[in-house]
């Protein structure tokens, strides 16, 4: 043995992985052929050709592992590589069986269940097949004790909750893939946002969703994000609960009004004219109808993190088909509950299983238009959210749609077919393959040849390597691959025990009625200082009045004494009324010769002058 050096016992156990790679594709190639052959028979058996399953062949003999190799894109040994990058010794979720222009069943490509927290994306054009891709993810993570969120863009995932139907071109397609397909059903749970739709309400207070997605929602620039910021700063400093919309609008227009306007002074202040075009936005985004995704009691995340009592995990979607048109509103809903759960988990540090696995649909509306600002939130989000332990896994139609920052963060890919009819989708696919490990793949070619349900996969290994490149035919759901019944959806939804909690809408005192109070006694002051106000204007002006005829009067009693003291100039100090008075009046001599003794001596005498007296 000593002579036997390391050189040598590396080619002997090449040689040993060689021969065990040969043997699998041998049991690979023999099980397809069986499988070809029990679908030939289930053909025969029905008689219609139209109703054949695609991957049902008239049935060969197994072909040598040699010649298997030489009829695909891999050689022997390529596929023994992929064969021992995908053996795990941890618990793993089944993707499906490698593809080298045929199935490979015995060499199944997977993923380590304890690497669904290290983030993921799924892609590829519409009708590749992401949906059934998603939907069988869930099936299993459930299955193996995982909560499991994720948005129902189009209401057909919600067939998760009921059994499968199964065919003879499914089970023609399972059991060429190694799958030992049978029906089931997944512990399911159905919210909408605010109420709109089939499902338990998951609303959120203004305040928690914050002013940066809350601008991103409006279509803000970074101004009025800046403004935006501020006034929630106001609010949260000075109490005042951003419940709802009409919350938000009371604080702007209070924020605005002659009163508050010395509030922000001494923080900068708010424009007129930005604040004036945050209130219209707002007022058109309730318009539209959202402001019932605002409001109490607001949705703890926590609650998507339950198990079923056979230790199942629950699997909460969340259907939105109601909101179809309003994207942003959608998306950024999604990156709220994302952040919040953020925000309430522990450190929990690398577990062997998830503590929930958050997929991301329509991940391409998250990123539009999207400020610097966001994409650095979405960034640190999603990469300290790992220790969190909670998975997040894009799912859009480009790789392309999801920042760079972010796809440096996701560990596993699951890219179905993309398709280049013009230019830039030419460069966009380039652009995909560049990103992905060398492989024995013509990539740019084979992404545009996948078939439905086939996808292109790399994972993160157990030792966080990424996985050697495997063209995988994916496993089927269990699930029903349409959606469920609407009465099983509302029986579903009634029996909720979240619908007590989450079910009525409240309207507690928030800053609305706060502020309004406020204003309300500001107006109520000003109409009493108004009011004194004209009170002391009337009494100025009574005054001013009887100071005037006060003033007339002085007047007309000067002109009455200067006309008096005139006449009495005129008349030498006597009037007539004097002169009657004193004709009135009788001195003493007076008084004497008008007495009758007076009177009768002087007649005597004139008498005796004139001689006409009596002798």
């Amino acid at each position: 043995m000593s002579a036997v050096d390391d050189a040598e016992l590396a080619r002997l156990q090449a040689d040993a992985d060689a021969a065990e790679a040969a043997l699998r594709l041998a049991q690979a190639t023999a099980a397809l052929a069986t499988a070809r052959a029990e679908a030939a028979r289930a053909e025969a058996a029905h008689g219609e050709a139209g109703d054949a399953p695609a991957a049902a062949a008239p049935a060969v003999a197994p072909p040598a592992p040699t010649d298997a190799a030489a009829s695909g894109p891999l050689d022997a040994g390529q596929v023994a590589a992929i064969a021992k990058g995908y053996a795990f010794d941890a618990l793993t979720l089944d993707l499906g069986a490698l593809v080298n222009t045929d199935p490979l069943p015995a060499v199944q490509i997977r993923i380590p269940l304890a690497m669904m927290n290290r983030h993921g994306l799924v892609a590829g054009a519409t009708g590749t097949g992401k949906t059934r891709t998603l939907q069988g993810l869930a099936e299993q993570l459930a299955a193996k004790g995982v909560p499991v969120f994720a948005a129902d863009m189009k209401g057909d995932l919600s067939g998760v909750a009921t059994p499968g139907e199964p065919n003879e071109k499914l089970r023609a397609r399972t059991a060429a893939i190694g799958q030992d397909w049978a029906p089931a059903a997944s512990v399911t749970e159905y919210f909408a946002l605010g109420g709109v739709g089939a499902g338990v309400p998951v609303r959120a207070t203004v305040s928690a969703f914050g002013p940066l997605l809350l601008s991103k929602v409006l279509g803000l620039n970074e101004t009025q994000e800046s403004s935006l910021g501020l006034v929630f700063h106001y609010a949260d400093a000075n109490g005042l609960a951003l419940v709802d919309l009409s919350d938000l609008r009371a604080v702007l227009s209070w924020l605005t009004s002659d009163e508050g306007k010395a509030e922000l002074k001494d923080l900068g202040g708010l424009s007129a004219a930005t604040a004036g075009v945050i209130l219209r936005t707002l007022i058109t985004f309730a318009d539209d109808g959202a402001d019932v995704f605002f409001g109490e009691p607001e949705f703890d995340v926590r609650d998507f993190l339950r198990t079923a009592s056979d230790g199942r995990g629950v699997i909460s979607l969340l259907e939105v088909p109601g909101v179809a048109d309003k994207p942003a509103l959608f998306s950024t809903f999604l990156m709220y509950l994302l952040a919040e759960l953020f925000d309430v988990l522990p450190e929990v540090g690398d577990l062997d299983k998830p503590k929930l696995v958050f997929f991301f649909d329509e991940a391409h509306l998250l990123f539009r238009d999207a400020s610097k600002a966001f994409v650095s939130a979405i960034t640190q989000t999603v990469r300290l959210i790992r220790s969190k332990g909670v998975g997040v896994f894009f799912v859009t139609q480009t790789p392309k749609d999801v920042p760079s920052d972010v796809l440096g963060q996701l560990g596993s890919r699951v890219q179905h077919a993309l398709r280049a009819f013009t230019p830039d989708d030419a460069k966009a696919l380039r652009a995909a393959v560049s990103t992905y490990p060398k492989s024995g793949y013509d990539l740019e070619r084979v992404l545009q040849e996948l078939g439905t349900g086939e996808a292109i996969v790399t994972v993160m290994s157990e030792k966080g390597a990424p996985t050697p490149v495997a063209w995988t035919r994916l496993r089927a759901p269990q699930g029903l691959m349409s959606p469920s019944p609407a009465p099983e959806i509302d029986r579903a939804v009634h029996a909720s025990p979240l619908l007590a909690k989450y079910g009525t809408a409240i309207d507690r005192e928030s800053a609305r009625e706060i502020l309004t109070a406020k204003m309300n006694a500001a107006a109520e002051a000003e109409a009493a200082a108004e009011q004194a106000k004209a009170q002391e204007q009337a009494a100025k002006e009574l005054a001013r009045q009887q100071a005037a005829v006060a003033k007339a009067d002085a007047a007309g009693e000067r002109e009455r004494q200067k006309e008096y003291d005139r006449i009495m100039r005129s008349t030498g100090g006597t009037t007539r009324t004097t002169r009657t008075s004193r004709a009135r009046e009788s001195s003493p001599l007076e008084k004497v010769l008008n007495s009758r003794s007076t009177q009768t001596i002087l007649n005597s005498v004139i008498r005796g002058v004139f001689g006409n007296g009596r002798r």
